[in-house]
């Protein structure tokens, strides 16, 4: 009893903060040159971008352009075309959309395989065990992110699953921002708040694991891929998330709405 009281009053906190923070606002974009036919190209392809107001898409585009900026992103064995460009990019801004001032400065490349790879990086026709979309390098990947261009394209083309795979890897380096990837979002949720989010997350899991959630089963194998699982879920279904886990929405609205 003690817990759901603690609880309900960390979320009545949360709801009311969140109230109160400021609201992301435009800078002068005049400086920013953003080409024309991207708006069409994401209103037809990134659902999320689609749902802003005008002065949110501006602001969107602006920020994808920061990033294309700071970023190189590579095509292995096919030639990039703009579009896999705007996914990553619309990728990227997606979790980070709602904060003043973001920079992936644990990222520098994209690598983009045409088809999901193994572990070894093979992404061969011939190769059993290709079931890899995405990750986040370490060792001589560090700073690098490998994303599968099917995987990223479908992450965007299918309106009604609770998935995206490049986005479910931007969260892990946004999870990976205060040094390690450990499924616990130091640098996105305040401190007070870090035990109740485990407390959650753990119940959770538990529920992913008996088969009573809706939230996909990969994210009951960690800590770590839950927050990843969850986030693709709250941005891809954010209204149907909020009905089903109310709490953890809050949760995960206390971290990447800042």
């Amino acid at each position: 009893m003690l817990y759901i009281i603690a609880i309900a009053i960390l979320l009545f906190v949360l709801y009311v903060s969140l109230k109160t923070k400021k609201k992301t606002t435009i800078k002068s974009l005049d400086k920013v040159v953003v080409p024309e036919h991207w708006h069409p190209l994401l209103i037809d392809n990134v659902l999320f971008y689609k749902k802003l107001n005008v002065d949110e898409q501006q602001l969107f585009r602006y920020k994808m352009v920061a990033f294309l900026n700071e970023t190189n992103i590579e095509a292995v064995h096919f030639n990039l075309e703009e579009l896999d460009t705007l996914l990553i990019a619309a990728s990227a801004v997606i979790p980070v959309f709602r904060f003043s001032n973001w920079k992936y400065t644990n990222l520098s490349t994209v690598l983009i395989y045409p088809d999901y790879f193994d572990d070894d990086l093979q992404f061969d026709s011939q190769i059993e065990g290709r079931t890899i979309g995405g990750l986040v390098g370490t060792g001589r990947f560090e700073n690098q992110m490998i994303l599968s261009r099917k995987a990223l394209h479908l992450g965007f083309s299918n309106k009604t699953d609770k998935g995206n795979t490049a986005i479910h890897e931007f969260i892990h380096l946004l999870d990976k921002a205060d040094g390690v990837i450990d499924g616990i979002p130091a640098v996105l949720l305040d401190k007070q708040y870090i035990i109740p989010y485990l407390q959650l997350v753990h119940k959770e899991m538990e529920a992913i694991n008996n088969d009573h959630s809706d939230i996909r089963s990969y994210g009951g194998t960690s800590e770590i891929e839950f927050l990843a699982v969850a986030g693709e879920y709250f941005f891809e279904r954010p209204k149907l998330f909020q009905r089903k886990h109310p709490e953890l929405y809050k949760m995960l609205e206390a971290c990447f709405i800042k």
